[in-house]
């Protein structure tokens, strides 16, 4: 089942569930990511989801910031079995291991630079 994206509340990000079975959370870039921003995301999520787990790629790339509230919902149980962190720069990767170093992810969850190498890490737990 292909669910197109969908805009998340707020406007800051798209959810869209693929062919393949798995999530695109897309953050837009230069987004400063408040709590509501995150709790509407995961919303979104479990929405496209519908009570089933899926592995979830977030493009967080060019990410201006994330409050450390929003950081916190993150550690709530969503519909994702995996999530692979997708940035490109310097300051995604602080934000990416400041919140794995700080909080407990509530599935497998890495930080990559790589495309490929998320997507293989991300079939590789299916």
């Amino acid at each position: 089942m292909v669910v197109p994206p969908q805009t998340v509340d707020g406007g800051k990000a798209t959810v869209h569930l693929r062919e393949d079975g798995l999530l695109h959370l897309q953050w837009l870039p230069g987004s400063s990511i408040e709590v509501q921003d995150a709790r509407a995301a995961m919303a979104t999520v479990n929405d496209v989801c519908q009570g089933s787990q899926r592995p979830m790629l977030v493009d967080m790339a060019a990410v201006a910031s994330v409050s450390r509230e929003a950081r916190s919902i993150w550690s709530i149980p969503c519909s994702a079995s995996r999530i692979a962190l997708l940035g490109r720069s310097p300051v995604d990767r602080v934000l990416a291991n400041f919140f794995l170093g700080v909080h407990i992810p509530p599935c497998p969850t890495r930080f990559f630079t790589s495309r490929s190498e998320a997507m293989d890490w991300l079939n590789a737990g299916q």
